[in-house]
């Protein structure tokens, strides 16, 4: 660890003559609790300290690593009540060092805690949907990516990830970077008012699902007021300038609808695929949100489960009973093409000078559509008007707002068939609204 810890006898010497008799052995345990939504780490850490009867010295010192050195707190887990904190200081001419000086009236091994907060670690959400051939039913799989760039390794660490906003007055990287680290600035005081919110919070986040986490030998989950908190099972190591994948959870049968939206305005001429799920019991999701993420999509398009690649998204934050949208890219296997067939202007008006000033433009359009695929698909095509208009039309249609209309419709396999309306559009003076 950069971050030594030394215990040593307290000395009434000057500064340069401080004398660190020994140099403490590794961590008990390391815990990081990463928040998705600041470059922020929650480090607690337990170590077995040898405490002399009388006042005890102990150095914190976190060179090369993003550590905010205003966030470090200690406590002792045994005796507490025979081990006092005298106070704690930044040593003048020593840079990224801090002291304790302790006062114990026992002497032996007690077990302490440290805990502080680092920049540098981070943790990112993905998915892989693996879509049945028909379409209505994927294998839903979810992966979590912890990144340490720290300058810090994490060895045998029980990791915790929560999804929440953290508000702080100064980031964290700023705090540990600035000059010396030994001055730390005026802002630091009011970030202590958020750390001491946060060490509050994390320490509610219980440990009750140790056995959830034990028997599925993956990620347990727990929701604590605006935060969620995923508990990754076992522990890992994490090295600084490494990232791992860890499994987050894999959920087979979701049932899922696919369709196909046009919509010029938005897409162009490309026809794209959407696959929609909602994240609630009943499509055997719904435990806990999902944090925002990249999916990979693949659909089953053999009898021996042989995949094809569909496409490449990403998904915001999705709040339990919420439904989503995964806009997958063009298909080509599905054609949608409109042609104007026929455009004509009449009503003419014209005002005392001879100007026009009011007109009506009928168009008549046919929409060309094709399904080239193996499988019945559902498509939602979007028209997108200006002015007083309204649509004639034997299909059936919605009317979503004052500039646009949709066409919810089947198409069988190989089916071919044609859509038809005509744009009635009053301008100027004809305009009634």
């Amino acid at each position: 660890m950069r971050g030594l810890i030394y215990l040593g006898l307290l000395a009434a010497t000057v500064v340069s003559a401080r004398i660190n008799v020994t140099s403490l052995p590794g961590r008990d345990s390391v815990q990081l609790t990463i928040y998705n939504s600041a470059d922020l780490t929650l480090v607690k850490e337990t170590r077995t300290l040898t405490f002399k009867k009388g006042t005890n010295r102990l150095e914190f010192s976190w060179a090369g690593t993003l550590i905010d050195p205003t966030s470090v707190e200690f406590r002792p887990l045994q005796k507490a009540d025979q081990i006092d904190i005298l106070d704690v200081r930044f040593p003048p001419r020593v840079t990224n060092t801090l002291e304790w000086n302790i006062r114990s009236e026992i002497a032996g091994e007690v077990e302490v805690e440290i805990r502080y907060f680092t920049s540098g670690i981070t943790w990112a959400a993905d998915y892989v949907c693996e879509a049945n051939a028909n379409e209505n039913q994927m294998r839903f799989a979810g992966n979590v990516i912890i990144t340490n760039n720290s300058g810090e390794d994490y060895p045998k660490a029980q990791i915790r990830l929560v999804v929440g906003v953290i508000r702080l007055v100064e980031s964290i990287i700023n705090l540990a970077q600035q000059g010396g680290a030994n001055q730390p600035r005026r802002d630091a005081a009011k970030n202590h008012y958020a750390y001491k919110s946060l060490f509050g919070r994390t320490e509610k986040l219980s440990d009750r699902n140790e056995d959830e986490r034990k028997r599925n030998g993956g990620v347990a989950k727990e929701a604590l007021g605006e935060y969620f908190l995923y508990t990754v099972g076992g522990r890992d190591t994490i090295a600084n300038g490494w990232s791992k994948r860890l499994p987050s959870f894999n959920t087979a049968e979701v049932p899922i609808v696919s369709y196909y939206k046009y919509e010029k305005e938005r897409y162009g001429a490309a026809v794209m695929r959407f696959y929609k799920f909602k994240n609630d019991e009943k499509s055997k999701l719904g435990k806990e949100p999902l944090p925002d993420g990249a999916v990979m999509a693949f659909r089953t398009v053999t009898q021996d489960n042989l995949y094809n690649f569909v496409g490449r998204t990403a998904v915001k934050y999705i709040p339990i009973d919420e439904e989503v949208e995964m806009q997958l890219g063009n298909d080509a296997e599905v054609r949608i093409a409109p042609k104007l067939m026929n455009w004509q202007k009449d009503a003419i008006r014209f005002d005392k000078n001879g100007n026009v000033n009011g007109w009506t433009t009928k168009a008549t359009w046919k929409i060309e559509l094709q399904n080239s695929k193996s499988i019945p698909v559902t498509l939602d095509i979007r028209r997108n008007f200006g002015g007083d208009w309204e649509v004639a039309t034997e299909d059936k249609f919605e009317k979503i707002d004052a500039k646009k209309i949709k066409f919810v419709l089947q198409l069988n396999p190989g089916e071919k068939r044609t859509l038809n309306y005509t744009l009635t559009t009053r301008l100027g003076t004809n305009a009634t609204k």
